[in-house]
């Protein structure tokens, strides 16, 4: 699909879409309680319909009413899966559901897109080697067997947090205590903090003992609720930035209680207003695409804590470098460090790629505001944020959807 947007000032106002890293956890927590919880608020995105599909492939009963999900949670122990667990091109999902599945004594295979499939997962193959248990990763499907043992889990800091919050979700149900030990400094710790709120609204706990260790007593049952999922800080980085660019646009839903990392965007927000910024973005590599855009735009900035934008849907440091040079900017990517440089910033010289990624087409969006253009690979954003542009019509943005 590609989407040409005319150069236009976004004013109005609109609701955050609801958090998707929030809606994984909620359901998978769901799943795992005793009785039948309703989450409310579930995005429709297809991130979130990946994990629903797992749960439903797993026996996991629910029921969807529009925009909330019924949830009939089950005992994983002896889950079979009645077909490979599709996780489309969702992280998330698979390293979430993996542990979920290594709860079972039974085979259970994973499946997703080839740019998932191809994400790392050494870590989750190294616990199994130490823990005696199946894990095979041909680049195409992941085979594994439980059960899953209690016990101490040691984990570097510097990978995904999803294999820390995988574990957290599950090890709470096994009969003796458990300890995640982080051996360094810990990237993305917001993102785990988000999983022990989740876990937290179903009754069940775990702790910080220090800031590399986490206890996780076991013998816990997850008890049912009823519960509404919050707005998204990553997703309303993107309507929120038109601020930056002389719009005038307010967005509701946002919790000011939230533990989302992503909520800092509005304090980076404020460094790019002000001047040439110099940015760590190791706990909210999310915000990558969008702060580079940002950046271009204005006076150009500094960001550490790149290394992992390697390993998402695309490249993104190296995607919007591509991508910014059609605006006239200037990016150098380094392994750990992007620099944007100031540059006389004008319309682009050709149609823009979305690279598949739904935070690279949203943040390029924002930009064609400024002077009208077109993106190819545009349906992207319905990984995260499917009514992303006609949010930006509310707004007054006139955006044409047409294939090329």
């Amino acid at each position: 699909m590609r989407i040409k947007i005319e150069k236009g000032t976004a004013k109005g106002r609109i609701s955050a879409p609801p958090s998707k890293s929030m809606a994984h956890r909620l359901l998978i927590s769901a799943a795992l309680a005793d009785g039948v919880s309703t989450i409310r608020g579930v995005s429709k995105c297809e991130d979130v319909q990946a994990t629903l599909d797992c749960l439903y492939s797993l026996g996991v009963k629910t029921e969807i009413l529009g925009d909330d999900v019924k949830i009939h949670g089950k005992d994983f122990s002896c889950a079979k899966a009645t077909a490979p667990l599709w996780c489309r091109e969702s992280g998330s999902t698979l390293r979430f559901m993996i542990p979920i599945a290594m709860l079972s004594k039974n085979t259970i295979i994973f499946s997703g897109a080839p740019s998932l499939m191809a994400r790392p997962m050494g870590v989750y193959a190294a616990l199994a080697e130490e823990k005696g248990l199946d894990f095979i990763a041909d680049g195409e499907t992941i085979v594994t067997r439980g059960p899953l043992s209690s016990g101490e889990y040691k984990l570097q800091g510097n990978v995904s947090s999803q294999f820390i919050s995988g574990l957290l979700f599950a090890l709470p149900t096994l009969k003796g205590d458990s300890t995640i030990k982080i051996t360094s400094s810990v990237e993305s710790r917001s993102y785990i903090n988000l999983t022990m709120k989740a876990i937290s609204e179903f009754g069940v706990k775990a702790e910080w003992l220090d800031d590399y260790t986490i206890k996780i007593p076991g013998g816990q049952k997850y008890t049912s609720c009823d519960i509404t999922v919050e707005g998204d800080f990553s997703g309303a980085a993107f309507p929120d930035a038109f601020n930056l660019l002389g719009g005038e646009v307010i967005i509701d839903g946002l919790s000011d209680s939230s533990v989302q990392g992503d909520r800092v965007y509005k304090k980076h927000y404020e460094s790019i207003r002000s001047g040439i910024p110099s940015i760590h973005i190791g706990d909210c590599p999310d915000l990558g695409p969008i702060l580079f855009a940002l950046s271009a735009a204005k006076q150009g900035g500094i960001f550490d804590g790149t290394r992992r934008l390697k390993i998402k849907e695309s490249d993104r440091a190296e995607a919007m470098a591509e991508e910014l040079k059609k605006f006239g900017a200037s990016v150098t990517v380094y392994d750990d460090t992007v620099v944007v440089y100031p540059c006389d910033f004008h319309a682009p010289s050709e149609i823009l790629k979305g690279h598949n990624d739904h935070r690279i087409v949203m943040s390029l969006a924002v930009l064609l505001t400024l002077f009208g253009g077109e993106i190819d690979g545009a349906e992207a954003i319905k990984k995260s944020y499917p009514a992303f542009f006609n949010d930006l019509r509310k707004l007054g943005i006139e955006v044409t959807e047409y294939e090329a």
